[in-house]
């Protein structure tokens, strides 16, 4: 029986590497002959991909045991070269990342030139194709030069590929990065039209708007892409690129998530255990959730509002805050208004790490108030536990402008809030904030069960004869074939 090898380049960053691990299970799982080769870039700033990787790995010489299929599928780690300077981080960490994924062409060609020998077999795989993340399309240049065909695997959804893909259509008609006084704009994957002010971050700096811009343009160069949605989630975002004749197939073949209980990161276990058992003694669906990721940091002035919003609001809270590095070591406490912590001990939970996938898994759990990154949206969305929109860099916003506007999925509190720029000191008033925690927690909501009925679809989506099940197969027989 032949053997036939697909070479992974992720992004080196957590909350990319994550899914493309759980799309390659999936991946080799679908047929015997398959094996994956994961090559990781081990990047300047994160250490939490090598913990990623211990977790997920049998083997600490360099292959790895992943559930049943773990003897197909294995990590190389690249040696380390130079990072681009400082000074191209500063301007645009979206370009960074790009110019640190292309300095690795070389040594990316040379690992798949070599091909180290796989354990416990007799030949190695043929190489018969190399899947890229969405940074990663100057790999299409070592795909080229070796004869192999190229995929892209989007860890974001379809509605944010549809807005890559219209930059060159902005950039053709104006020749510019966008302003936020640009108004609205017609995209083909959204159902209505979007501001401007909502676009991502990187949208408004020159720098980013570029690489982005050129990544576009090479998706296109691409045998097919994949990208981790559900079709009947985005279906306008999916129908919109299924009909561009400018594409390659897409295929839908999410949600791939890590629904495995995940120690939270910087908590001790018993910290983790301490919140799940507070949670075991709350009423269904009586808690929201506050908690914006790891870069989620707010001022003391913005934090003022949400504590005056929770305490008034009278609803049990599970709230997750992050401080400035320079504030590691500050008690939480001496961050919060005076008293804050005494008045809602009865039903409330400040900390500074949360389980998000455990808390969001719980029956406990009524809604959740979320930075609206692509990984925190779908693991809301799986677990049928509606958000509160709260973006403030990346392409939160136009994500959050997705789940309100387009997909009905969520509930607005902000959709153009940033943490860096100069528009960053509008503060959300507690007003605000008060009135939207008990729209999303009112029983009553239609909302409530329009998300969990979603969640549903998704959950059932790849299960055997599910669209993205379906989809993967497709991806799988394409592959197979194009070896035959």
């Amino acid at each position: 029986m032949s053997k036939l090898e697909l070479v992974f380049v992720p992004v080196p960053s957590i909350g990319h590497l994550v899914s493309i691990c759980k799309f390659a299970e999936k991946l080799v799982s679908r047929d015997e002959r398959l094996y994956v080769t994961i090559l990781i870039i081990r990047p300047p700033w994160d250490a939490s991909i090598d913990a990623y990787i211990k977790r997920s790995s049998a083997s600490a010489s360099g292959g790895t045991s992943l559930d049943v299929w773990g003897s197909r599928i294995r990590y190389i780690t690249l040696a380390q070269i130079e990072p681009p300077s400082s000074e191209e981080r500063a301007k645009s960490i979206e370009n960074y990342i790009s110019l640190l994924i292309a300095s690795y062409r070389p040594i990316v060609k040379d690992a798949i030139i070599s091909n180290k020998s796989w354990p416990d077999t007799d030949s190695n795989p043929k190489i018969i194709g190399l899947v890229i993340d969405m940074f990663c399309t100057s790999m299409i240049d070592v795909a080229n030069e070796l004869d192999i065909p190229s995929y892209l695997f989007l860890t974001s959804g379809a509605g944010f590929l549809g807005f890559l893909l219209y930059l060159s259509v902005w950039h053709d008609q104006f020749g510019r990065e966008f302003n936020r006084s640009d108004g609205d704009l017609i995209i083909e994957a959204n159902a209505h039209p979007v501001p401007s002010k909502v676009l991502p971050t990187f949208a408004f700096v020159k720098e980013g708007y570029d690489s982005f811009r050129n990544h576009g343009v090479r998706f296109k160069e691409t045998k097919g892409i994949l990208i981790n949605t559900v079709e009947e989630f985005e279906s306008h975002a999916v129908n919109s690129l299924a009909s561009d004749p400018e594409l390659p197939p897409v295929y839908t073949v999410g949600f791939l998530l890590d629904i495995e209980a995940q120690n939270a990161k910087g908590n001790s276990k018993s910290e983790d255990e301490e919140i799940m058992k507070w949670l075991d003694q709350q009423p269904p669906s009586s808690v929201i959730f506050l908690c914006f990721g790891s870069e989620g940091i707010f001022e003391p002035p913005q934090l003022i509002e949400m504590t005056i919003a929770l305490e008034r609001s009278g609803v049990r809270f599970l709230w997750s805050i992050r401080l400035p590095l320079d504030a590691e070591t500050t008690k939480l406490e001496e961050t919060l208004p005076e008293g804050f912590l005494e008045r809602t001990k009865n039903r409330g939970i400040v900390c500074r790490w949360a389980p998000q996938v455990n808390i969001l898994a719980h029956k406990a759990t009524g809604a959740f108030v979320s930075h609206c990154g692509w990984n925190s949206t779908i693991e809301s969305l799986w677990h049928g536990i509606p958000i509160v929109t709260w973006p403030l860099y990346a392409e939160q916003h136009i994500n959050a402008f997705q789940l309100v506007k387009d997909l009905e999925m969520a509930v607005e509190l902000t959709l153009d809030y940033r943490m860096h720029g100069s528009d960053h000191r509008e503060i959300v008033k507690a007003e605000e904030m008060e009135k939207v925690i008990r729209s999303i927690m009112d029983s009553e909501n239609l909302l409530r069960k329009r998300v969990k009925d979603m969640g549903e679809i998704c959950r059932k989506a790849l299960t055997d004869g599910g669209s993205s099940f379906i989809s993967l197969g497709r991806f799988a027989e394409t592959i197979l074939d194009s070896c035959n």
